[in-house]
């Protein structure tokens, strides 16, 4: 009955904002249905973490500690993105950026896209799996266009035809995922059922799961952002509006990447060797140093933010590549660092380029002395994602680096490197923007940055203290990826 609730809810309300989002009411509405997605994802969670796994919806649905920590997470940050976006998108319909009908598409976009990122974590399909992050797609596609200026148009072109070549090869992987389970299995839909195929996946062909695994780690890596096939990310976060850019960077490339995670599980299991997770590690370790690289040279806030993100999302499949207990709770760890660090960041960014008028760093100076709240908030959240103690992100950095070290340690020196350089250049892009002078006087009215704070304690205690069924979850959750 929870499945049936978490992802009706969402569904419902993008039905309904479609018809009647045009009303003043929209953003509650919108951030009510996201409220009652996150309660109905707070109950799964309590059923699955107290009573166990669960199959249900004849096999269609399938719950565990993996996905239901993702579930979770995804759920949270929807509804605080929700709340943050109704101050913001009425500034920008103000500031004349965006008219009601274009309005409406935002709220009514926003719950189908969450809609189908919740249907992608809990599918035991795996055709369903890539048909939800298609939809996924389709969905940000048209968040990212919201603007209508040239460059966002162009964005959404990237953005779709990039992301439209990459899920079109995760497809044919899943089309050979199928031809090797259909031998053992039978043919029908239970041979794209996961749970029997992590079943009987010692008896699937190896070469064929071999090539299968390469395209859907090409294909769902593109979603996730990994180099050389990230370049749809930065002009998306800079051009869609920032509530879109705190869900994709805190969301969407979660739920891609635990595609390639369920995968993975599969190909490990029918070859018996590392091979999957060589080849995440490499696109990782490629991911991280490429995108340190690339943010030294950036000018515009948000496209900074957007190869950070790129940076952690390789750091995270580095840490899943190299598989293992300790590797896999870093990784996990890490996901929920940066989930909630970058979104908390992009509502930060997003006030702030409100009050410049710009998305140019240089022409963004002096937050504190004009909006001490933004002011703080940008520092702490940029404190928080460069690792700096003592902050969640710095125990799950701190963890996936000394694994490396023990396990794999000709990758440190490029992971170490590779996180100085973007901790220079960032701090030192961010330092003056918060605390540089000028000449614009204090804004008359603090804006609500209530989510920020609230993200960033929640990191904070993280990096203090896991509780300990917090830290089982996270243990139970390694152990199924192969721990």
């Amino acid at each position: 009955m929870e499945i049936y609730w978490l992802l009706g809810i969402p569904f419902a309300g993008g039905i309904f904002l479609a018809l009647w989002g045009s009303r003043g009411f929209a953003p509650e509405i919108n951030a009510l249905f996201s409220l009652l997605t996150f309660l109905a994802a707070v109950w799964l969670t309590v059923r699955v973490v107290s009573g166990g796994p669960i199959l249900t919806a004849n096999e269609w649905f399938f719950i565990d500690p993996f996905n239901v920590f993702l579930v979770a997470l995804t759920a949270f940050v929807a509804f605080t993105t929700a709340l943050f976006s109704r101050p913001y998108m009425r500034i920008e319909q103000e500031h004349g950026r965006l008219n009601t009908a274009r309005l409406r598409l935002y709220h009514s976009s926003y719950q189908i896209f969450i809609s189908a990122m919740l249907l992608a974590l809990t599918t035991n399909n795996m055709g369903i799996l890539w048909v939800s992050m298609e939809a996924a797609t389709l969905a940000t596609v048209l968040l990212v266009s919201l603007y209508r200026t040239p460059a966002a148009l162009e964005a959404a072109w990237k953005y779709f035809i990039l992301c439209g070549v990459g899920i079109a090869q995760a497809l044919f992987g899943t089309i050979l995922l199928y031809f090797a389970a259909e031998k053992v299995l039978g043919s029908g839909g239970v041979a794209l059922l996961w749970t029997h195929l992590n079943e009987v996946k010692d008896q699937l062909e190896p070469r064929v799961l071999q090539l299968a695994f390469v395209f859907m780690l090409v294909g769902y890596g593109t979603k996730v952002g990994l180099a050389p096939l990230h370049n749809w990310l930065p002009d998306a976060h800079a051009e869609g509006p920032t509530p879109i850019s705190a869900v994709l960077s805190g969301l969407l490339l979660n739920v891609a990447l635990y595609a390639v995670m369920r995968s993975k599980v599969l190909v490990d299991g029918a070859l018996g060797t590392d091979m999957a997770g060589n080849l995440m590690m490499g696109f990782g370790l490629l991911s991280v140093v490429m995108a340190a690289f690339l943010i030294k040279r950036q000018t515009d806030v948000k496209r900074m933010f957007a190869y950070s993100s790129i940076e952690h999302m390789g750091l995270v499949t580095f840490a899943f590549g190299m598989g293992g207990a300790l590797a896999n709770f870093a990784g996990l760890l890490h996901m929920t660092m940066h989930s909630l660090t970058k979104s908390a960041i992009f509502f930060a960014v997003g006030h702030a380029t409100q009050s410049a008028g710009t998305q140019l760093m240089s022409g963004i100076r002096g937050l504190i002395k004009t909006c001490p709240t933004i002011g703080w908030g940008l520092m702490l959240g940029t404190v928080a994602i460069l690792g700096v103690p003592p902050f969640g992100v710095f125990a799950s950095e701190f963890l996936i680096i000394t694994t490396a070290m023990h396990e794999h340690p000709w990758a440190t020196p490029f992971l170490l490197t590779a996180l100085g350089v973007a901790f220079a250049s960032i701090f030192g892009k961010v330092q003056p923007m918060v605390f540089g002078e000028t000449e614009l006087a204090r804004l008359p009215h603090q804006p609500a940055l209530t989510p920020v704070f609230v993200h960033l304690g929640l990191v904070l205690m993280l990096g203090l203290f896991i509780p300990p069924y917090l830290a089982a979850w996270y243990r139970q959750a390694a152990q199924l990826l192969g721990g």
